[in-house]
């Protein structure tokens, strides 16, 4: 059985920094891409980043040169590290690899 758990999570003010993670147990993900999504207020879900299993990265445009997605295939676990938050960035984050979802954690930017 799959289990994810994410943490990471909270309140930051405006050009602050946050880092999620989210390790994974019961299956090895080591090969396959491992992403992160979001989802704001009064939105739709949006990509976030993604992590592909050869080391290839990519990123939604909106986070571009702000978030740096990485991962750690020895401890089954995903990153995401946030800087220069804007209040945009206010969402519930959530992993995904395969056809599994996290439970998510909410990113709340506000002075």
């Amino acid at each position: 059985q799959v289990q994810l758990v994410e943490s990471g999570g909270g309140l930051v003010q405006p050009g602050g920094s946050l880092r999620l993670s989210c390790a994974a147990s019961g299956r090895n993900f080591s090969a396959t891409n491992m992403a992160w999504y979001r989802r704001a207020p009064g939105k739709e879900r949006e990509f976030v980043a993604i992590s592909g299993d050869l080391g290839t990265t990519l990123y939604n445009q909106a986070v571009k040169g702000r978030f740096t997605i990485s991962r750690d295939n020895a401890k089954n676990t995903l990153y995401l590290q946030m800087n220069s938050l804007e209040s945009e960035d206010t969402a519930i984050n959530c992993y995904n690899v395969l056809t599994f979802w996290s439970q998510g954690t909410q990113v709340t930017v506000s002075s």
